[in-house]
């Protein structure tokens, strides 16, 4: 199937609802989870899915969604998440990809790193504008979803970072990004774009507020993370 084809599958208002949910939650999710949250019927879920599913747009699988294995544990069943495959459509032809890839290889070989990341950060700074740099994380986290980078909130007991004798009774909150806008040409060219990302976050944030944004990689995400103080006394 096309990538017009498989952005069309997204005009049923109902369709579209099961892939944005599916999609937010970074993991497997079953048919009855996504219906519930939906507010639609299973077998109306389940008949959307497997369409979303045959226009790419979600990868299936199956495992028990009991916990439980062995004998009594139930049958597996289908799940779902957003697929890796990335869809875009641009009327007329364009190729921006192309061309960001060979800028990225030029850049690269020529050392330009550095000029790259200034370039970044003065981006950032511009995109900014006038105003004060972010005063917390909702704030971070709304800047960043309007484009395109998906923050969510790490999930208690894997965000906290103990900074110790140097912040007693502060703990570091995280936000993590499921999506990189630049991913099909940050797994080329990984270290001179997750530089670049990183220094045109430190420009659209500020560099001087209660949030900071550094590097933390991790597979399937974005390579930069936001980090905010919490203090444990407030």
């Amino acid at each position: 199937m096309n990538d017009i084809d498989a952005i069309a599958a997204l005009q049923d208002p109902v369709r579209r609802r099961l892939y944005e949910y599916v999609a937010a939650q970074g993991r497997e999710v079953g048919r009855n989870e996504a219906a519930e949250a939906t507010g639609v019927a299973r077998t109306l879920a389940a008949h959307h899915l497997d369409r979303l599913a045959e226009a790419g747009l979600l990868d299936t699988g199956s495992r028990r969604l009991t916990g439980r294995s062995g004998p009594g544990a139930g049958r597996p069943a289908k799940v779902y998440m957003r697929a890796r495959a990335e869809r875009a459509v641009s009327l007329p032809a364009r190729d921006y990809r192309t061309a960001a890839e060979l800028l990225a290889e030029a850049a690269e070989q020529a050392g330009l790193d550095a000029g790259l990341c200034a370039a970044a950060r003065r981006r950032g700074e511009a995109l900014r504008g006038s105003a004060a740099p972010c005063g917390g994380l909702e704030e971070a986290m709304e800047m960043l979803a309007a484009r395109g980078y998906e923050p969510h909130l790490e999930e208690a007991g894997g965000a906290g970072v103990d900074r110790g004798a140097e912040g007693a009774g502060e703990e570091a909150v995280l936000v993590r990004m499921r999506n990189c806008p630049f991913h099909a040409v940050a797994e080329r060219f990984p270290p001179l774009v997750c530089g670049m990302n990183l220094a045109l976050l430190e420009g659209l944030l500020g560099t001087s507020g209660p949030v900071r944004a550094r590097m933390d990689a991790r597979p399937g995400q974005c390579c930069v993370v936001l980090e905010s103080s919490k203090n444990n006394g407030d």
